[in-house]
């Protein structure tokens, strides 16, 4: 029977014992009062017999779910209650046991889990240094540990100790709190990494991880992919220019056997003409290889925009700013002298062609845009890449000048299809860190951003 059936059957007992003995004693005594008082006063211990008989499993019951929880609390999910009953305590009990075993296979899943986690962290080639808000090394895994304290444990340790035995471009690295690249000797071999840091919030505590990865292996394989590509690049643009030559010379050898002197002019005229394209074609891969150390400095917009619109027709897509801006002036006209050819050769109208600068934030933004046919998802993908080019006669280069630019800036060059057709080219270009007066101005002009 349920728990509420076997409380009624028992109150109406009750009941029906307690007004059988007050109607018998109210007849014996001739006083309903008095046998009213007479029954309670004897009914009332058996009553409270009966109340505690009633009481005690549910009582029983709730300590049993006090443990369990307390248990539960201290992360021990081996407890469960013996479900001896079949009313509503029984099934109450049965889900608390369905609740522990989901509660144990969940924590069985998680614990697997981080040692999953761990196993493969530990064993990462990646070097993992957990750092809390201490400076203090939560967390170091093997790589870590190898390259930091010849295999010792480092977790306790103050960061700042155990990147002592660490070589100086590593503490140089670690010092500028920002992803960097750099190169240093490991037992005598030159290695090149890649460090990476973050900062997060966990369980209300700040920690600081870094990841250094080891990249000598990759660049190498790039370095020789890329050495491949462009011999490749030689190979077929001075076979394209070593063949005509040797053929104009031939002919030209040819008409002066013959007396045909008056020919002689056109055949050296194409000579110069290949010779012409082979050294330019040469000139931009030494620009390129041979682009010097930025040095920015204040540059009048105006002034600058004018000296572009003397080599390279554009139109202005907003006002100029008032401020100055900030950038080595010749690496950056050349950037955009480049970017700008490359819109005209787009396939739009030259009216079309626009030329924008605007602050964004801490930096100042130039885009060229242009009304062509845009680029593919493939081409945008790939069309920073040296020696990458999609025109027959392209060497490649245009792009890529304005990506080795921006980023010597510290800046970052941006691509991107518009709307309505043609495409986006943006430099981002950071302000000098003195800059101060020209940041705070630069600021309400980011409304202005495309």
């Amino acid at each position: 029977m349920s728990l509420r059936v076997k409380l009624a059957l028992l109150l109406i007992v009750i009941v029906g014992v307690t007004a059988a003995a007050s109607a018998w004693t109210a007849h014996w005594f001739s006083s309903a009062l008095f046998g009213w008082l007479l029954i309670v006063g004897a009914a009332l211990l058996p009553v409270l017999w009966l109340s505690s008989r009633v009481m005690r499993p549910i009582q029983q019951m709730l300590r049993a779910l006090s443990g369990t929880v307390a248990s539960y609390r201290e992360g021990d999910f081996s407890l469960s209650l013996v479900a001896d009953r079949e009313d509503e305590l029984g099934e109450l009990m049965t889900a608390h046991n369905e609740l522990a075993a989901a509660l144990r296979q969940q924590r069985a899943h998680l614990v697997q889990r981080e040692l999953l986690l761990d196993t493969v962290m530990q064993n990462s080639p990646v070097a993992l240094v957990l750092v809390d808000a201490n400076d203090r090394i939560a967390y170091a895994n093997i790589a870590a540990r190898h390259l930091l304290s010849e295999g010792r444990s480092l977790q306790g340790l103050r960061f700042l100790d155990a990147l002592t035995r660490a070589p100086a471009a590593l503490q140089a690295a670690a010092a500028n709190m920002s992803d960097s690249l750099f190169s240093t000797d490991i037992d005598g071999v030159e290695e090149t990494f890649h460090l990476s840091q973050r900062s997060f919030i966990l369980q209300g505590r700040t920690f600081r991880l870094y990841l250094l990865k080891r990249l000598t292996r990759e660049l190498s394989r790039q370095e020789v992919s890329t050495w491949k590509k462009l011999i490749r690049v030689l190979s077929h643009e001075l076979n394209n220019s070593l063949g005509p030559l040797s053929s104009l010379a031939h002919s030209g050898a040819e008409i002066a056997r013959r007396g045909d002197y008056a020919s002689l002019p056109a055949v050296f005229s194409g000579i110069a003409e290949r010779a012409e394209h082979l050294h330019q074609f040469v000139s931009g891969y030494a620009t390129f290889a041979k682009l010097p150390a930025p040095r920015p400095e204040r540059v009048q917009w105006a002034q600058f925009v004018a000296d572009l619109k003397a080599q390279q027709a554009f139109t202005h897509a907003a006002p100029l700013p008032e401020m100055p801006g900030w950038f080595d002036r010749v690496q950056v006209e050349q950037a955009l002298i480049n970017l700008l050819k490359n819109a005209h050769e787009a396939g739009g109208t030259a009216a079309e062609v626009e030329l924008s600068i605007v602050y964004a934030g801490a930096d100042q933004r130039v885009e060229v845009r242009d009304r062509g046919s845009g680029m593919s998802q493939t081409v945008l993908a790939q069309a920073l890449l040296p020696f990458y080019s999609t025109k027959r006669s392209g060497t490649g280069l245009g792009l890529a000048l304005a990506r080795e630019i921006a980023e010597a800036h510290g800046g970052r060059i941006h691509l991107a299809n518009r709307e309505g057709g043609g495409l986006i080219v943006a430099l981002d270009l950071p302000w000098s860190p003195d800059s101060t007066d020209a940041k705070v101005s630069a600021m309400p002009t980011a409304s202005q951003k495309t």
